[in-house]
């Protein structure tokens, strides 16, 4: 692990809407099998202040499982929790393999080309459904945009050294253009 992180609490997980009456909710993992949300003990709130002890859980499909959690027992119940984020110290979570990483730790990271001139921060690393993203913040700029994170974009990662080395496409920083107006209809016309 990085020395340079200072988070002790890793995101894994968020509480979703309920399924069903019984106080069951929908939980998205950010873990690399689902499952495995049920290995880690209870897990806290993102303030601390609220634990949450998954009793059963059943996947559901890809990064979801439906888990029975230990106090909630009707629908009102687990509704107040939709939306709460799942937190779990850093300490319970096996060390990162080889070309793998937590993303909380490539937040911050600086994003350098090979020759080490800066080209941002990382900001976040969404995933839409198509794979991880850089959020990259741009220096001197309110403007973010995304990288791919592959290795064909991303070749290196240096967390100890604080970077990435980033291979961007021509252009993927450059301000877009803006939309011409859209015309307004004509009457009558189809």
């Amino acid at each position: 692990m990085s020395s340079r992180n200072t988070s002790s609490r890793i995101l894994i997980g968020v509480f979703g809407a309920p399924h069903g009456v019984r106080g069951e909710l929908r939980v998205k993992a950010y873990t690399g099998e689902p499952m495995a949300l049920l290995d880690y003990g209870p897990l806290e709130s993102e303030d601390g202040s609220r634990r949450f002890l998954i009793e059963a859980a059943r996947p559901v499909k890809d990064d979801l499982i439906v888990a029975r959690i230990a106090g909630v027992r009707d629908r009102d119940a687990a509704a107040a929790l939709t939306n709460t984020k799942l937190f779990v110290d850093r300490s319970k979570l096996p060390e990162a393999e080889e070309d793998e990483f937590y993303l909380t730790d490539l937040v911050g990271l600086r994003v350098e080309d090979s020759s080490g001139a800066l080209l941002g921060t990382i900001a976040s690393v969404p995933n839409y459904g198509a794979g991880d993203l850089l959020e990259i913040a741009l220096p001197d700029s309110r403007r973010t945009v995304h990288l791919p994170f592959t290795r064909a974009f991303v070749p290196e990662v240096d967390i100890d050294g604080g970077r990435v080395i980033a291979a961007p496409p021509q252009g993927w920083a450059d301000e877009p253009e803006k939309a011409p107006p859209r015309k307004k209809p004509v009457k009558g016309a189809p």
